[in-house]
């Protein structure tokens, strides 16, 4: 039987699991209910905001979230949640397309 490889992640999570440290949920529909609210919470998107930005970058950012099977409205959306969140990190893509602005 071959094995499946795991990335860091995924082993944290089977290695907590095999140690016992899950248990189970006593009512799990409310709970599932309960947290597809939080979810719907997030990612209402109820406001609407108008920028201005440079064709290059708007091309940029469309041939982006084409090779990502995206709306590029989308794409940028999820930037500016990740940024907010503090889950965006700043790594050179392989294939840049662009100058960063001078700061």
């Amino acid at each position: 039987m071959s094995r499946i490889k795991l990335d860091k992640d995924e082993q944290e999570i089977l290695d907590s699991f095999e140690r016992g440290e899950w248990k189970s949920v006593r009512n799990v529909k409310s709970e599932i209910t309960k947290h597809q609210g939080y979810a719907r919470k997030t990612l209402k998107k109820d406001k609407r905001v108008n920028i201005r930005i440079s064709s290059k970058d708007l091309e940029a950012i469309q041939t982006l979230a084409v090779e990502n099977g995206i709306p590029y409205q989308t794409l940028i959306s999820s930037v500016l949640r990740r940024y907010v969140s503090g889950r965006l990190t700043d790594k050179p893509r392989p294939n840049k397309q662009f100058e960063p602005e001078p700061q």
